[in-house]
């Protein structure tokens, strides 16, 4: 079982349902029999009348309460004429049971009761027995035995609606502390779950005060881990936004300064200073772009709340990226290739800025680390997954490929396989991870994988629009 509420819960319903089952069994080993009783009846009638004849109504009234006090039992007996022997006022029940008419009378000549309803379990075993003296008179003995617990074991003694109360009884016990015990597991995991899909305002929900057990303890702990981290992210979000911003001012007085500088040039310095201002312009231009990544990131992380949601065709916008990555790509003969012309458009609902620029920075990633010559393809096509239908957007290329312990880290901010490389190409570490949180914010996700025949490959899902669903198969 992969429950532990189930193993809990049986555990310990089983466990209680063998202790009760056993102590009601030896319940019924040891206690005491009635049936003895019974069987003395004709005893017990012939001695009444003995003590009658000898001591009269005060002889019969001795013996019978001496065996009301010893063994529990009323009797009362009954001379031809109806009289009853000790003196004592018959019960009104006594007639029913001589005539027997009434549910707890038995058999004119003795014998046990028979019993028709559950109500009359509750009542006390009456039975009666006859017997003739040797001057030929007939007398007539009513017993109430002891109250025995029938409605608990049942007829002829089986303990079958004691051995149900006492499974069913002790199973609801369980049930609620096996439930007590992994409620707070439940809702632990669900946080736990719900915190690394991202939601870091998670919480288990875990009472201020109350309950002080260990589960409770560390549900207290996550909630104050959680939050801690999520005002450690938010902070680090906030500081990243700032820098952002507060770099632009200055970035801007510097492009202004770069247009002074190069307005003010005379035309003695100008052939010398060119190419330190063109590198001045290249850096600003490359920190501009920078600052603009950061700022992405750090709208993406705030959540939906600024999509704008369309219906737009996936097909046409691959097309344009692929068209887009390939003319930026001169000298070094590089191509990008989609599918053939189709009648599928891959329609989804998506921000179409946001997901473009998601595309865009997983192509132009390909394109900048495959090798000369070679090409990239883009591939488009439809899946079922458990979620629903989603469309999968396959980008290869020919590059040295990332090592496997490497790939859950390309779609983090700033990771860099090889700082030089990056140099030169130009990259920050920010593309594929914009383009990750872009993704995710649709409801989708992004993975890459090494190709056997060498290269990258990165691969884009994300839910279909819908009311398309995948064409039936002929």
């Amino acid at each position: 079982m992969k429950s532990l509420f189930l193993k809990i819960f049986l555990s310990f319903w089983a466990a209680q349902a063998l202790f009760l089952v056993l102590a009601i069994l030896v319940t019924i080993a040891l206690r005491p029999a009635r049936h003895g009783i019974e069987s003395q009846g004709p005893q017990i009638l012939a001695e009444v009348v003995n003590a009658y004849q000898s001591g009269g109504e005060r002889g019969a009234h001795d013996y019978l309460e001496e065996l009301w006090h010893t063994q529990h039992v009323r009797a009362f007996v009954f001379d031809p004429s109806g009289h009853e022997l000790s003196g004592r006022p018959a019960p009104p029940w006594i007639e029913d049971v001589r005539q027997g008419g009434a549910s707890q009378g038995g058999p004119p000549h003795g014998g046990l009761p028979h019993h028709h309803g559950w109500m009359d379990n509750l009542l006390p075993d009456r039975i009666m027995r006859q017997a003739l003296t040797l001057d030929g008179k007939r007398y007539t003995m009513v017993l109430e035995l002891p109250p025995g617990p029938r409605v608990f074991f049942g007829p002829h003694d089986i303990p079958g609606l004691g051995i149900a109360i006492a499974v069913i009884t002790s199973g609801l016990m369980c049930y609620l502390l096996a439930w007590s015990m992994t409620s707070p597991v439940t809702r632990l995991r669900k946080a736990a779950q719900s915190l690394a899909a991202g939601d870091l305002s998670a919480r288990t929900g875990a009472p201020a005060s109350g309950r002080r057990d260990e589960l409770t303890e560390l549900m207290r702990d996550f909630d104050r881990m959680a939050e801690r981290i999520e005002g450690l992210v938010d902070s680090q979000s906030r500081l990243l936004k700032d820098v952002s911003h507060e770099l632009r001012s200055p970035l801007a007085r510097l492009s202004v300064a770069l247009g002074l500088a190069r307005q003010r040039a005379t035309p003695e310095v100008a052939p010398e200073l060119e190419s330190s201002l063109n590198r001045i312009e290249l850096e600003a231009d490359r920190l501009n772009q920078l600052i603009e990544r950061l700022l992405t990131i750090s709208r993406l992380e705030s959540g939906t709340d600024g999509l704008r949601n369309t219906m737009l065709s996936l097909r046409k916008l691959v097309e344009q990226v692929a068209h887009d990555a390939e003319y930026e790509t001169p000298g070094r003969g590089c191509r990008v290739t989609t599918p053939a012309e189709a009648a599928d458009e891959f329609l989804v609902e998506a921000d179409p800025d946001l997901l473009r620029s998601a595309v865009e920075n997983v192509v132009r990633n390909a394109t900048r680390y495959t090798a000369e010559g070679t090409t990239v393809e883009v591939r488009l096509e439809r899946q079922q997954a458990v979620s629903g239908e989603e469309i999968v957007v396959r980008v290869l290329d020919s590059g040295p490929g990332v090592p496997d312990e490497a790939l859950p880290k390309i779609f983090e901010p700033f990771y860099r396989l090889d700082d030089a490389r990056n140099r030169q190409t130009g990259g920050a570490g920010l593309g594929l991870s914009i383009a990750d949180r872009a993704i995710r914010l649709h409801g989708g996700q992004l993975r890459a994988s090494n190709r056997k025949e060498g290269g990258l490959e990165v691969e884009i899902r994300i839910p279909a629009a819908p009311g398309f669903a995948l064409p039936a198969h002929s």
